[in-house]
């Protein structure tokens, strides 16, 4: 008999390249980097060049930010403490792109308390 699994209910929320890779620590982090490694996202309110700046972290490497094109709904999540609704984890890795295109991320936005079985 196959047992079942159960796994936490999710839908899509975005999925992007990390903006200012080459700027932060993403080469200091890069061979860490691996596809289905989760990251976290933070608040960086005092950012001068966008007031809803959300940093992605892997460890205490910063890697870079949440595109400005894509961070206003999870920086609203985040600014109402739901950060654990959010998974955000590296859906790609690929050393021949250019250093901005290296690393693909795909955030969920989850619910810990719904489960469903697989």
């Amino acid at each position: 008999r196959i047992k079942k699994l159960e796994i936490m209910k999710m839908e899509h929320l975005a999925n992007f390249t990390i903006a200012g890779f080459t700027y932060y620590e993403g080469a200091l982090a890069f061979n860490k980097l691996k596809i289905g490694k989760q990251v976290e996202l933070k608040l960086e309110e005092d950012n001068k060049f966008d007031a809803r700046a959300v940093a992605i972290y892997h460890q205490e490497c910063k890697l870079g930010f949440v595109p400005k094109s894509d961070n206003r709904i999870i920086y609203k999540l985040l600014k109402m403490g739901m950060q654990d609704h959010l998974r955000a984890l590296i859906q790609q890795v690929d050393s021949r792109e250019h250093p901005e295109s290296q690393v693909r991320l795909v955030v969920h936005l989850v619910n810990p308390n719904l489960k469903k079985e697989v």
